[in-house]
């Protein structure tokens, strides 16, 4: 009887651990959400899916990381400073080059936004970051995983949802962050701009990330993609959100297809 309860013991310790593993090595599921509201009012033109879950933002960080810099003076204009690249940096073949901010934008390099945290410190970047209302404002990173300073925002501690994305771009739109009017200006003059129908100019700053498990390991072809910002016709002005995960087998980025997707159908979610 004593060995048989063990064998039942041990059985269900098994079957524990076995079902732990398959949570930490299936962590991700599929996601979607889209968010537009009107920039001056505030009120939502279209909203659907899930958007008040909150993840790691990825490259769309950028746009918030450009009005630091160019508040605190790290960033000076379109073209300057242009920083080299390092080899101990060890970033893909794609980012090794000579970059400015309007290129650190445009092609989305991790080691220019890094180089600008760095240059801010980790008081004055936890600040912004916490002033900005930005997310969970968490940029303490992972312990043994993620440094806080250059890696917070990339599947590591700070998390945004979309509804969180969409407040942030409004504040941002109509000069409600606590920073100078310069540096809302010269960073809307470095955000990548794209032609819609119907006339409409869209702004926006793509992020993509592969999905972790709860252990820190990739969740197999499971991808984030967002799309942030804003979109103007005539006097007209909305900020939108899109975030997808999904299990991506493509080349193109996710982050590239949810981008498309949210210029193609922006027209018809704002009439």
């Amino acid at each position: 009887m004593v060995l048989k309860n063990r064998r039942t013991a041990a059985f269900a310790l098994t079957l524990a651990v076995s079902s732990l593993a398959s949570i930490e090595t299936k962590a991700a599921e599929k996601l979607h959400c889209t968010v537009v509201l009107d920039a001056e009012s505030g009120g939502v033109l279209h909203r659907d899916g899930t958007c008040d879950k909150a993840f790691a933002p990825q490259s769309s960080f950028k746009l918030p990381l450009a009005v630091m810099g160019y508040d605190a003076g790290v960033l000076k204009d379109a073209t300057n400073p242009r920083w080299n690249y390092k080899t101990e940096w060890k970033r893909p073949k794609r980012e090794q080059k000579s970059v400015d901010p309007t290129i650190w934008e445009r092609d989305s390099i991790v080691w220019y936004s890094q180089e600008i945290t760095r240059r801010l410190g980790k008081a004055k970047f936890a600040d912004y970051v916490q002033r900005f209302g930005y997310g969970n404002a968490d940029v303490r990173g992972v312990p043994g995983q993620t440094d806080g300073l250059t890696e917070s925002w990339l599947m590591s501690s700070l998390k945004i949802s979309a509804d969180q994305q969409v407040d942030f771009v409004r504040r941002f739109v109509t000069g409600k962050l606590p920073v100078s009017k310069e540096a809302i200006a010269k960073t809307e003059a470095i955000i990548p701009q794209f032609s819609a129908a119907d006339g409409w100019q869209v702004y926006g700053k793509t992020g993509s990330g592969r999905m972790r498990t709860k252990a820190n390991t990739y969740d197999g072809d499971w991808w984030l993609g967002w799309f942030v910002g804003w979109a103007q016709k005539g006097e007209r002005k909305v900020v939108f959100a899109s975030l997808n995960i999904d299990d991506w087998k493509s080349k193109e980025p996710i982050s590239f297809a949810t981008r498309d997707a949210l210029i193609a159908d922006l027209p018809k979610r704002v009439k």
